[in-house]
C-alpha cells in the first residue's frame, strides 16, 4: 500500500485530506509541524509527502531543504497560497516536485499524487544490456546513460542516478526529441500541463536540477544545451 505523509497545521485540512486519501486506498501518516515532518521523512519511507509551507517549529521550505540535503528523494508536493509565486518557485528550487495552491479540492490533490506515484518505483540496481543484445523498447541508451521507461530508472554505466518524477519525465521528453530546439512553453505544456501556463521559470529550475545529475560538468552542459532567446536542445552524448 502506498503511504502518504500529510503535513499541515490546520486540523480541518488534515482531516479532509486523510479521509479522502484513505478512501482512495492510501495509508496516511500525519504531522502538524515541520519538526515532526522532518523526523518522519527521515525515519520512514513514504511514496509521497504533501507539505504545507506555513508550519510551526520548522517551515515547509526548511523541511524540503533538509530532506534533500539528506538525500531523501521522496516526491514532495508543496502547498502554497494561491498567488504566492515566490513560494512556488523557491520550493521548486529547493527540490520539491510539484505544488498545489490553496484553496484546493481533494480531487485535485488525488490527481497530483497519482501522477507522482505513477512515476515512482523503488530504487534497485540497473544492469546494462549485454553486448550484442538489443535493449528493450522501453530502454533508451544515450551515450553512457541508460533510461528505463518501464521502471522509471536512469543509470550511468550501471550505477543509478536518482531523479525526481518530474526530472525523469523531463529527461524522457528531451531524449525523444533529440536534436530539436524546444521552447519553454512547449516543455511546460507537455511536462506540466495547462495548470502551469505562463510559469516558464519552473522549466529552468528543473532543467538546472537535471543537469546537476546527468551532466559531467553542469556548468558547461553538453547534453541539454540552452538556445538563447528560445529554449533548450537535447543533443545526446554522441553529438556533444
Amino acid at each position: 500500500m502506498d503511504k502518504i505523509l500529510v503535513v499541515d497545521d490546520e486540523p480541518a485540512i488534515v482531516t479532509l485530506l486523510s479521509y479522502n486519501l484513505k478512501q482512495a486506498g492510501y495509508e496516511v501518516v500525519t504531522a502538524t509541524n515541520g519538526a515532526d515532518a522532518l523526523s518522519l521523512g527521515l525515519a520512514q519511507s513514504f511514496t509521497c509527502i504533501l507539505l504545507d509551507l506555513m508550519l510551526p517549529k520548522l517551515d515547509g521550505m526548511e523541511v524540503t531543504k533538509k530532506l534533500r540535503q539528506e538525500k531523501v528523494q521522496t516526491p514532495i508536493i508543496i502547498v502554497t497560497a494561491k498567488n504566492d509565486e515566490f513560494d512556488k518557485v523557491f520550493g521548486l528550487e529547493l527540490g520539491a516536485d510539484d505544488y498545489i495552491t490553496k484553496p484546493f479540492s481533494p480531487r485535485e490533490v488525488l490527481a497530483r499524487i497519482k501522477a507522482v506515484i505513477r512515476r515512482t518505483t523503488p530504487d534497485e540496481p540497473v544492469t546494462p544490456p549485454a553486448p550484442g543484445i538489443p535493449a528493450n523498447r522501453s530502454v533508451m541508451l544515450v551515450g553512457d546513460l541508460q533510461i528505463d521507461q518501464n521502471k522509471y530508472r536512469v543509470a550511468r554505466n550501471g550505477h543509478n542516478i536518482s531523479l525526481t518524477p518530474k526530472e525523469f519525465e523531463l529527461l524522457v521528453y528531451f531524449v525523444e526529441r533529440e536534436g530539436r530546439v524546444l521552447s519553454r512553453d512547449a516543455i511546460l505544456n507537455h511536462v506540466w500541463g495547462y495548470d502551469y501556463a505562463s510559469e516558464t521559470r519552473i522549466v529552468d529550475i528543473h532543467i538546472s536540477h537535471l543537469r546537476e545529475k546527468i551532466e559531467v560538468d553542469p556548468k558547461q552542459p553538453r547534453l541539454i544545451r540552452t538556445v538563447r532567446g528560445f529554449g533548450y536542445e537535447f543533443v545526446g552524448d554522441n553529438h556533444a
